[in-house]
């Protein structure tokens, strides 16, 4: 892994060896109070729930336990995702999803909230910006800063803006740092493709990449579940976010198979889970 991921996106260190990975199941089911599941390749692929994973959603709902979503796709704000996982058959209020353009709303506003933006990212993070009342700008001139996300529309010219921007030292800021991301019928590029790409050609590493599991996503998550970090569990399909936040945390981490990491990918890895569950579905294993 590159240095300046390990330093920006994990926190440049080792996480806790605290994996179990040889014995999944626990002797016996553990209370937990709060509960943070990834969406994508954790209960959806696309707009199709993973087999399991409803059933697995309702066994954590029946056990009282507090759940929040949280997605680093930073494309939809909140009200999208309910509309999103109902439809997928999840019952889920606004309030309890965050996304990563959650996130790095939150952080701009408090960071940067009069300066003007110059975006690299796709029309529904430039909505939520807009929304917030955050100012952006195509003038590479005039901009404060620069926010680098997915855009299924990135070419050749949004690299010629992202170097000229970033020459004038700029803050770099990223939403997420996803590089691939669950599609219906394969992996696609993400968010961190895109952000890695601009780092290259601008030959600096970014300021910040937000979403998980950055501090701030790990702030505001504490924020929404009030629990002690002991008695929550991360369930997500991806080492390097969904668990590097839950290890951050302090939390109980839970890898599943149903998404873009499989055994090979957690056996190299330095980020290692607390579990390991084919899918949402034997979420019963661990929870009481």
């Amino acid at each position: 892994m590159d240095s300046w991921v390990k330093r920006y996106w994990i926190g440049g260190r080792r996480l806790p060896e605290r994996n179990h990975y040889d014995d999944p199941v626990p002797k016996g089911r553990m209370e937990f109070s709060g509960a943070v599941l990834d969406v994508d390749g954790t209960v959806v692929r696309g707009n199709d729930p993973i087999p399991g994973a409803p059933a697995g959603y309702g066994r954590i709902q029946e056990a009282g336990i507090e759940t929040l979503f949280v997605s680093n796709n930073p494309t939809k704000a909140p009200p999208a995702y309910v509309d999103r996982l109902g439809a997928a058959g999840y019952d889920v209020d606004a309030d309890r999803v965050i996304t990563a353009g959650t996130v790095t709303t939150e952080y701009l506003r408090r960071h940067h909230a009069t300066d003007d933006l110059i975006c690299i990212g796709a029309p529904g993070l430039l909505d939520q910006f807009d929304d917030a009342g955050l100012s952006t700008t195509d003038d590479i001139e005039a901009a404060d800063a620069l926010v680098a996300s997915i855009d299924h529309e990135f070419d050749y010219d949004d690299l010629c803006t992202g170097l000229w921007a970033l020459d004038r030292g700029i803050p770099f800021i990223g939403t997420d740092p996803d590089i691939v991301i669950p599609a219906p019928d394969r992996d696609v590029p993400g968010s961190g493709a895109v952000i890695r790409s601009l780092a290259a050609v601008a030959e600096r590493d970014p300021d910040i990449v937000l979403g998980k599991p950055s501090d701030p996503a790990i702030a505001m998550v504490r924020e929404r579940l009030s629990h002690p970090p002991e008695e929550c569990l991360v369930v997500g399909d991806r080492l390097d976010t969904d668990i590097a936040l839950g290890a951050r945390a302090g939390m109980t981490t839970a890898l599943v198979l149903s998404g873009v990491t499989d055994e090979a990918d957690v056996a190299e890895s330095d980020v290692e889970p607390d579990h390991v569950l084919d899918d949402l579905g034997e979420i019963g294993q661990l929870i009481g």
